[in-house]
């Protein structure tokens, strides 16, 4: 893009929004956050809390006037704003459908009225039960039924996906969605169930890993450096615009393998007694359930941008391990 945009991040503050909000403020844009703060918080801007181009506001995106206003006087808006995490969705199912459904109306709604560009973020969640791995954009979509709140979040995010197309095809939108899968990096807490903090912060304490299941359920784990990469190419990429986009790593590892990872590159606590196995019944609300494989299929938005992941799993894990010394250093 030539001259610097007005961005407007719904959920900056949140741990993808808040490193989006730092590396648009480096690249002299002038940043928006809106954010509820019930997942995020402001300390994940604190690096930039004194940047005269940042303005951060406390709200909510169901607040459809306080959207139209911020969305009136912005370029570009980057909609990150959701409830996440596996735990409170099954926790809180009326949150998700509502923050995540009612939100991304109101977003989407101010964006067509003032014809403003809008990137929305969704999730590898709305492939479901797939087992057609890699997961392609295009994919059937596998989920299970109402009864069980762990569908809620998946569910929610594909009504989010129809509700930005159906914008772009009836009323020419600018809209780009992109499905962010497994997304980690320094500042992400283990609060709701994301599993690298987690293991990181046991395995420095000198407590277990905790693994749910029998550790033989695989991800890919992307960099959010990377993440925020890809997002900011498909913001600059005009032909992206009514397309949806994987946007994950293709490294594969099983949960299990991931502990004994995280325990050698942690002074070597690894021993038979340092990981311990909970069943998912034991560990979530009854409506849980979990998904094998999740890997994606990334040649489309390498066709369109020449994105493609930088970092392994091993820098990664070294960058968590390093930014949870910090923190701890620092209390």
């Amino acid at each position: 893009m030539g001259s610097p945009d007005r961005v407007l991040i719904t959920g900056g503050a949140g741990f993808v929004g808040s490193h989006l909000a730092e590396e648009l403020l480096t690249r002299g844009h002038h940043v928006t956050v809106l954010d509820d703060l019930s997942t995020g918080c402001m300390e994940n801007l604190s690096h930039v809390a004194g940047e005269e181009r940042l303005r951060c506001l406390v709200g909510s995106v169901d607040d459809q006037p306080l959207i139209s206003s911020l969305v009136r006087d912005v370029d570009v808006v980057y909609h990150m704003a959701a409830a996440v995490g596996v735990r409170l969705i099954v926790e809180e199912p009326l949150r998700s459908l509502r923050t995540n459904v009612m939100g991304t109306e109101a977003v989407l709604d101010a964006a067509s009225r003032h014809h403003v560009r809008v990137l929305i973020a969704s999730t590898s969640e709305v492939y479901g039960k797939s087992d057609r791995v890699p997961f392609q954009e295009d994919d059937d979509i596998v989920i299970g039924p109402t009864v069980r709140n762990r569908w809620a979040y998946a569910a929610a995010k594909i009504v989010d996906e129809f509700l930005a197309l159906a914008y772009r095809w009836q009323r020419a939108l600018p809209v780009v969605v992109f499905r962010l899968f497994n997304t980690v990096g320094p500042r992400q807490t283990g609060r709701y169930g994301m599993v690298i903090p987690r293991f990181v912060r046991a395995a420095l304490e000198g407590r277990p890993l905790t693994v749910y299941g029998d550790g033989r359920q695989s991800r890919c784990f992307l960099h959010v450096g990377d993440a925020v990469d890809a997002i900011r190419r498909l913001a600059d990429c005009p032909q992206a615009e009514g397309q949806v986009f994987n946007v994950g790593s293709t490294e594969v590892v099983t949960i299990q393998e991931l502990a004994e990872r995280v325990l050698r590159r942690t002074n070597g606590l690894a021993s038979p007694g340092r990981i311990t196995y909970v069943p998912y019944e034991a560990a979530y609300p009854p409506g849980f359930e979990d998904i094998r494989v999740r890997m994606p299929d990334i040649s489309k938005i390498y066709r369109f941008t020449a994105w493609r992941p930088t970092r392994d799993l091993d820098s990664i894990l070294q960058d968590v391990i390093d930014f949870t010394c910090q923190e701890a250093e620092a209390r």
